[in-house]
């Protein structure tokens, strides 16, 4: 297997599929020569994903089962991909017994597990053991996240256009942010869209300055285009999506170790919101919105969530409602009113 992935100009053609089931060190995956596609957001973008969920029940997976195992387990049959890498620690507790399905159905099974805790020398062995796994080197992994950087860069530049200057929509960041987890198979198509997409976007208006300032925290939604768009209907855009942003890799680092130690997804809450609460401060951020999957255990990480944020929290729930039902929409144009409200009350209380 080629080992020169991470150069540009490899024929991508000869690289052999992984499916990933979160995001994962794929610098180590590029320079083993595979390419990596992330099975969440090939399930998500599919036009009827709902048929993807209904492989898996008639394999027997249960009702009660978060929808995003489900969906992963039908996108690998349906595609037929067969191998898989699977975090174990650091994402989903589910995912443990998916991987065990997958090797019961033959497939070439990979598990990762995230340290428990942020450490630079812990995550330099994870990354040697996955590499050696792959027949690759940490070293050829580190070329390849030299080739990296232009391409994240560009990503984070994104980001600040829309927090910071308004030029990029809610929808638009979260679709290109959450994308970093595979680079949609192809990053250096991935830098050339992206490049196109910010030199036209800094010729738009930018959204007007009166409009509610919204945070995303937690894992991407079902129903994600839907959130943005009525978000936008109502005066409200979001200048903020938290793991959508942690999957682009913010922030300097020195080596893949301290790269995949800095982000805060796979570790304690504690650390999350030691980023979110900077980042609501420095994006002016009027509101958050709390999503979370149905069955999923980071359900319960909302009650810390409430307790730690000093900005009103609206808490939302999905499973497989890919568009938002009018209960939910009631809910966020509700909520929306509510921060409109309060802001005037504040204005005025300062003008006083």
């Amino acid at each position: 297997m080629t080992r020169s992935c991470g150069q540009r100009g490899t024929n991508k053609s000869t690289m052999k599929p992984i499916g990933i089931t979160t995001t994962v060190p794929i610098e180590v995956l590029l320079a083993a020569g595979y390419k990596p596609v992330d099975l969440n957001n090939v399930f998500v973008t599919d036009p009827a994903p709902e048929r993807l969920v209904r492989i898996a029940e008639r394999t027997g997976f249960p009702i009660n089962c978060c929808t995003w195992i489900k969906g992963i387990y039908g996108v690998v049959m349906e595609r037929a991909i067969d191998t898989v890498l699977c975090v174990t620690t650091g994402d989903c507790s589910n995912t443990i017994m998916l991987m065990e399905v997958f090797r019961l159905r033959g497939l070439n099974v990979i598990p990762f597990a995230y340290p428990d805790h942020p450490d630079a020398v812990q995550m330099r062995q994870k990354l040697e053991s996955l590499a050696e796994r792959l027949g690759t080197t940490l070293d050829e992994a580190e070329r390849v996240r030299e080739n990296l950087k232009r391409v994240r860069q560009l990503a984070h530049e994104l980001d600040e256009l829309t927090w910071r200057e308004g030029l990029v929509s809610g929808w638009e960041n979260h679709l290109w942010l959450v994308s970093t987890s595979d680079f949609n198979g192809d990053y250096s198509e991935y830098e050339r869209q992206l490049g196109e997409l910010i030199t036209e976007s800094r010729n738009r208006k930018p959204y007007p300055q009166d409009m509610l300032r919204i945070g995303y925290i937690g894992v991407p939604p079902v129903f994600a285009r839907d959130l943005y768009r009525t978000l936008e209907q109502n005066g409200a855009r979001a200048v903020f999506n938290e793991i959508q942003r942690q999957f682009s890799m913010p922030g300097e680092a020195e080596s893949l170790a301290e790269q995949y130690s800095n982000y805060t997804y796979p570790y304690s809450i504690f650390g999350r919101l030691q980023d979110i609460r900077l980042e609501l401060r420095r994006r002016k951020v009027d509101g958050v919105i709390h999503y979370v999957q149905a069955f999923c255990h980071r359900g319960i990480g909302d009650i810390i969530i409430r307790a730690a944020l000093d900005v009103p929290v609206l808490t939302l729930e999905g499973n497989t409602d890919y568009l938002l039902t009018h209960h939910v929409r009631t809910r966020v144009e509700a909520f929306l009113d509510m921060l409109r409200r309060r802001g005037r009350v504040s204005a005025r209380a300062f003008a006083i």
